[in-house]
């Protein structure tokens, strides 16, 4: 797996991303990686519906997120999102939020593949699975 392919995306914070102090509310920035993570499959050809029409539903199983510093209402971050490790039922992001050069957040957060009827493991997509190891 190439781990040099760093997807990201540019994301302005709004009115509603802030608490009452103009500060990002910290549930925000997983959001904020939520958006990449889901532009930079689609952009591999595998948007929500794909993985769904396979009868499999993508979730959120573990986050590990470090908040270094803040971000504040209008301004403009760099989201990334990089795969770090694949296995046969999950794969694995390694996610950072940057202000210019500030990082801000980084994280780890494992998505497992999951039966959309059942709610149990299943192994990802064919197609998913070879897209990821090649890139």
């Amino acid at each position: 797996m190439n781990h040099e392919s760093t997807f990201s995306l540019p994301v302005r914070v709004y009115i509603e991303d802030t608490d009452a102090g103009g500060i990002v509310f910290y549930v925000n920035y997983l959001k904020f990686m939520e958006r990449a993570r889901t532009e930079m499959l689609r952009a591999k050809g595998f948007g929500k519906n794909t993985v769904l029409d396979q009868g499999a539903l993508l979730v959120v199983h573990h986050v590990d997120a470090r908040y270094k510093r803040s971000a504040f209402l209008d301004d403009v971050l760099q989201v990334s999102a990089n795969v770090i490790e694949i296995k046969r039922t999950s794969f694995t992001f390694d996610q950072s939020i940057y202000r210019d050069d500030e990082l801000l957040v980084d994280a780890k957060i494992k998505i497992a593949c999951v039966d959309r009827v059942k709610q149990r493991p299943v192994a990802l997509p064919a197609a998913l699975y070879e897209s990821i190891v090649r890139n």
